[in-house]
């Protein structure tokens, strides 16, 4: 079955490859439907079923009766080819190139029968036969060249190629195909230039060639530099052609490079003259790498270079700040100084744009930056309650900024305003996603301030809730409250653990460190110690402090052994050292661990899925 598979299967990923509307697929058009068909698919029936001495005879009948069908012939010489009967493929073959002289590809078929009686130079002589009767026509040479690559004769195949454009005249008309070829020899620098080159010819099959590239560099060592040194020498070259510049942006891109990146693109924007787009694009790209710096850079070049007549003047100066926020708070690393200086950015903002619609994506931040990390609630609330009352403000604006309001109020304590904002998302919003978190929120509510029954039964409506985020989070919280109220009669501990989440949602960290630590000291046999540990990885992981956080959940596997939390620990654990420790192999130890000693775990198909894939298996 090896010469199928390499026949047929390579045939259909090189055409596939080079662009070209499959020949092999194409000949199936020429199966008459007539009486005949019957026997076709008979014939097909014995070829799939590997009975090659019944597929032989039968499509040698339908070879003979119409020798310009190529499914027939190839049908035919497969078989053959597979019952070694070599004689009869050369007879065959000299028939069929007999009959059909043009089809020069044929003189390749008869190559591989030489080649396989081990007659290597008479192999060659055929091929080279191919070469010097190829016509001169685009399809033929396509033909010729496939043939040739089916049968992993590389070099055979760029011959043919290069005759072809020689012949016609064309310099760059295959260079597309020539750079498949390369690929396939693993020459990355002439891969490189002949995709290059096919850009030249072809600029529209920029995003082809993006494609392939993308597939094909990481597999190639030192093909990144490679392609980014003849973009420079192009671009020395060619000064104005801008597929050059703007292929470079996207290798760093590629690269993680952002910073290299930028510069072309503000390279490109002054050049060209352009309204800032490509560079406003290019610090999206950034935000969501966490590239920060870089998109910091880009939108302080349209803001001062481009002025604020540029159409992304009043974005860029909104994701500036956003983009400062997020900066300074991802693992609250920041100053009380920084953040004070961010807020008077935000106010200088609304002081220029005003407090309108427009801007009420801005104020919320700003009441964020308030509530969260000035710890100013007050102020917070105030600005939310201008919020609320901007007119012609949307539905869903509206429902989700008293939502903020009411987590506002709850961080404060004033748990009757709290509860009235979320039950009027409640009722306006009822059959929106919204509306149950609004739901939701009323639910936690009751168990922040203790009333833990109350809020069970709330948490059991909204299990079926239509969004998976919501209904997994009520699962959570019931199922807490389930296994650990009745563990004591007076609910304290419970209460204890309450504060301490209420604290953390205020990001209040060390209050709620402080309460978890009295909780374990005055309840020290009580069953939420493995709790406790969680909720301090969570906080540690949220900090980016990502040593503290797997010191937390192997407290929990050494401490409470027997416990629920085991699984959930474990894969927490392992994340971590996947992703953000990049220590595989540890990461392997952990999953194996969940699925030798935790079979019954909500996390066994998805550990087994990555332990699978770390450890290469390709799922």
């Amino acid at each position: 079955m090896a010469f199928i598979v390499t026949y047929i299967d390579m045939q259909k990923y090189i055409i596939f490859l080079f662009g070209f509307i499959p020949f092999s697929l194409s000949i199936h058009a020429q199966i008459p439907v007539d009486n005949s068909a019957q026997k076709v698919r008979l014939c097909m029936e014995y070829f799939k079923n590997g009975e090659f001495e019944k597929a032989a005879e039968c499509f040698k009948d339908l070879h003979e009766a119409d020798k310009t069908n190529d499914l027939y012939y190839d049908r035919y010489l497969s078989c053959l080819m597979e019952l070694e009967k070599f004689v009869d493929a050369d007879k065959m073959i000299r028939k069929a190139i007999k009959a059909s002289p043009e089809k020069v590809e044929r003189y390749v078929d008869l190559g591989q029968v030489f080649e396989r009686l081990g007659k290597t130079n008479d192999a060659k002589e055929q091929y080279d036969k191919a070469i010097k009767l190829m016509p001169e026509n685009q399809v033929q040479v396509s033909k010729l060249a496939i043939a040739f690559s089916n049968k992993k004769q590389y070099d055979y195949a760029l011959q043919a190629y290069e005759k072809g454009q020689k012949g016609m005249k064309e310099k760059n008309l295959f260079s597309y195909e020539l750079a498949g070829i390369y690929h396939l020899k693993g020459d990355a620098p002439k891969m490189v230039e002949a995709y290059l080159n096919a850009l030249e010819f072809m600029p529209n099959r920029l995003t082809n060639v993006q494609a392939f590239l993308q597939r094909y560099l990481p597999d190639m060592t030192g093909s990144f530099d490679e392609l980014k040194k003849q973009l420079f020498a192009r671009m020395q070259k060619d000064a104005t052609n801008t597929l050059y510049p703007e292929l470079l942006i996207w290798v760093y891109i590629l690269e993680n490079d952002f910073e290299s990146a930028f510069m072309q693109a503000k390279a490109m924007d002054k050049r060209l003259d352009e309204n800032g787009a490509r560079v406003f694009k290019l610090a999206q790209m950034a935000i969501n790498e966490k590239q920060f710096d870089t998109a910091l850079l880009c939108f302080e070049y349209i803001i001062k270079e481009k002025g604020s007549s540029c159409l992304y003047y009043i974005d860029s100066k909104q994701l500036l700040l956003a983009t400062k926020r997020e900066r300074l708070t991802a693992g609250f690393s920041y100053t009380q100084a920084e953040i004070k200086l961010l807020e008077t950015e935000y106010e200088d903002f609304l002081k220029e744009f005003g407090k309108a619609r427009k801007t009420a994506t801005i104020m919320q931040e700003l009441a964020d930056l308030e509530a969260f990390y000035l710890i100013n609630l007050d102020k917070a609330i105030k600005i939310m309650e201008e919020v609320i009352y901007i007119p012609m403000l949307d539905r869903n604006e509206l429902a989700q900024a008293k939502i903020k309001l009411g987590d506002y109020y709850l961080m404060k304590g004033e748990i009757w305003e709290s509860s009235l904002l979320y039950s009027q998302v409640d009722k306006e919003m009822k059959d929106a996603p919204i509306g149950e978190m609004a739901r939701y929120k009323n639910a936690k509510l009751s168990y922040y301030k203790g009333d833990f029954e109350w809020a069970q039964d709330q948490l059991d409506v909204l299990k079926g809730s239509t969004s998976e985020l919501i209904s997994n989070d009520a699962i959570d919280v019931s199922v807490f409250i389930m296994e650990h109220l009745n563990l004591d009669t007076t609910a304290e501990s419970m209460r204890y653990f309450a504060e301490a989440d209420l604290l953390i949602f205020q990001n209040r960290f060390d209050d709620a460190f402080t309460a978890m630590d009295s909780l374990l000291s005055k309840f020290p046999t009580h069953g939420l110690g493995d709790d406790v540990y969680l909720t301090k990885a969570k906080v540690f992981l949220k900090k980016r402090q990502y040593d503290k956080a797997v010191e937390y959940l192997n407290k929990i596997t050494e401490e409470y052994k027997d416990g629920i939390l085991v699984d959930n620990a474990l894969f927490k654990m392992a994340e971590i050292q996947e992703i953000q420790l990049k220590n595989t192999a540890k990461a392997m130890e952990l999953y194996e661990k969940i699925l030798m000693g935790h079979m019954g775990s909500t996390f066994t198909v998805e550990a087994r899925k990555r332990f699978r894939r770390l450890r290469g298996d390709g799922v």
